[in-house]
């Protein structure tokens, strides 16, 4: 017996030693955000803030995410491929019974065994339908934010695809009902979380911002900051990201404020290629939120750390996937993650600037839309329809002659709701008879515009046997059907968990 309890005495006085070494953690997520939507990308953008951290951090060119959402935020909370999650498929609508398998550990859960304390402000995405798959069932000590893809940034309702609209706003389990403007909800949640941490544990904040995704709304400050942009709607998407960079600003100074930034690593990252269709630039990148060229799916991210980094001040071009960020910061805390995930620890490479360990990564596989990407080296094969925004778009945003589809849908009313979208690429999938490979050199031809498929069909045959091998472990699209048990309405207006 006294063994037992000198064995449990020596386990819990390590796991506080390493609780008590181990750095702070703040994770930001962008949303939508395009790759030519930062300072340090676009000298016309206004983020001093971001620009700051990012030039004195390791500005990141070769991070990888999916092209949409819901695929995205898996990876990150899992550190798997989303194909492996039954995720790959477009995103979670409200009205969907889908979420993230409870058979996962998520990045919270595991950081928690290292000592962590664990706090989640944002946008969610991974499935509400039962309380199970929310925020503070699967890791986090406390949640402020939403649990679908979208909502208005001031009343916080959210427009059913099918059913009525509802409020899609938690403190926790509690609905709350706000005006103000979510980026200033969550700037000022995340800096009380900070100056009210218990310093003695280490500190795990995922900030997923609402920021900059649609409806396009911003305070008048914020779009008066662009006064030479004559399109409204790019003029009002700049200032969201300017009031972004306010919030991250505000973050970063109470983390000075409090001490924590002298042991604290910062992520930035955006969950997937900014949507060109409403505002959004990615140039010189191809491509569009939803498509798997590189405008879809190179984020724009960037680490920050005053005293971990032994090299900074530079841009890293090392491979680097979003499944890559679980191992990372597992092995940051202290621990080790299971070797059978996907992702790949990526720490030398960012604090030491050595070559990742990560030589190739899959983009993404659809069994439903039938198409894909795999990046092998420098060279990078899809399989199938990329989307429907293949070009190089220029501002303000996609016109009706740059569209690869029927020009008269960008004319329709909801033509920039992701639901609308989504509709069309299902169309334009569907309508696909054949596939289709195309090959890039992206260490080459990083904007994506000479195709070596017919130049090189060995390499073709090459990528396609490893894509096929990939195929071989895919997790089938957990791809549900809308029920009417989802509407807000049987929820005194609040989408809300208990109908799965």
């Amino acid at each position: 017996m006294a063994t037992l309890v000198c064995v449990c005495v020596l386990l819990f006085t390590t796991a506080t030693i390493q609780a008590a070494t181990s750095p702070h953690i703040v994770f930001i997520v962008a949303d939508d955000l395009g790759w030519n939507d930062v300072g340090w990308h676009n000298p016309q953008m206004l983020t001093p803030n971001l620009d700051k951290l990012a030039k004195t951090g390791v500005i990141l060119n070769s991070s990888y995410v999916a092209p949409v959402c819901t695929p995205s935020r898996s990876s990150f909370m899992t550190g798997m491929y989303a194909y492996h999650t039954g995720l790959q498929h477009l995103v979670i609508m409200p009205e969907s019974p889908a979420y993230l398998s409870t058979n996962f550990t998520t990045l919270p859960q595991r950081l928690k065994e290292q000592g962590y304390s664990t706090h989640m402000i944002g946008k969610w995405h991974l499935g509400f339908c039962n309380w199970k798959y929310t925020p503070t069932y699967r890791g986090f000590d406390s949640f402020l934010g939403y649990y679908n893809g979208a909502e208005d940034y001031y009343s916080k309702k959210m427009r059913g695809g099918i059913l009525a609209d509802g409020l899609d706003f938690r403190d926790n389990k509690q609905p709350l009902h706000t005006e103000e403007y979510s980026a200033n909800v969550y700037a000022r949640r995340a800096v009380d979380i900070i100056k009210s941490h218990n310093q003695s544990k280490p500190l795990f904040l995922y900030l997923p911002f609402q920021s900059v995704h649609t409806p396009i709304e911003v305070p008048k400050r914020f779009e008066n900051m662009y006064p030479n942009i004559e399109d409204k709607q790019r003029r009002q998407y700049c200032g969201m990201v300017s009031a972004l960079d306010e919030a991250v600003g505000n973050i970063t100074q109470a983390l000075e404020d409090t001490g924590l930034m002298d042991s604290l690593l910062l992520v930035f990252t955006a969950d997937n290629g900014g949507p060109t269709y409403t505002a959004a630039n990615n140039l010189p990148l191809r491509g569009s939120k939803t498509t798997l060229w590189e405008g879809g799916t190179k984020g724009a991210a960037f680490v920050y750390s005053k005293t971990l980094l032994r090299k900074s001040g530079y841009e890293n071009n090392q491979m680097i996937h979003a499944s890559d960020w679980f191992p990372t910061f597992v092995r940051l805390a202290g621990g080790q993650a299971d070797s059978r995930i996907d992702g790949v620890d990526q720490w030398k490479t960012l604090s030491q600037g050595e070559p990742t360990q990560r030589t190739e990564f899959v983009y993404n596989i659809d069994e439903i839309f039938k198409n894909g990407a795999i990046r092998v080296g420098d060279m990078k094969l899809i399989e199938g329809s990329p989307g429907i925004f293949n070009g190089w778009y220029p501002l303000p945003r996609v016109t009706k002659e740059d569209a690869d589809f029927d020009p008269e849908l960008l004319s329709m009313t909801d033509a920039t709701s992701d639901t609308y979208i989504y509709k069309l690429m299902k169309n334009h999938c569907d309508g696909v008879r054949r596939t289709k490979y195309r090959l890039f050199n992206i260490t080459a031809d990083p904007t994506e515009h000479f195709d070596l498929a017919e130049k090189y069909p060995d390499i073709v045959s090459q990528l396609k046997t490893k894509l096929d091998i990939y195929k071989k472990s895919l997790h089938p699209a957990f791809d549900p059907s809308w029920t009417f048990k989802a509407n807000p309405l049987f929820y005194d207006g609040v989408w809300s968990p208990g109908w799965c």
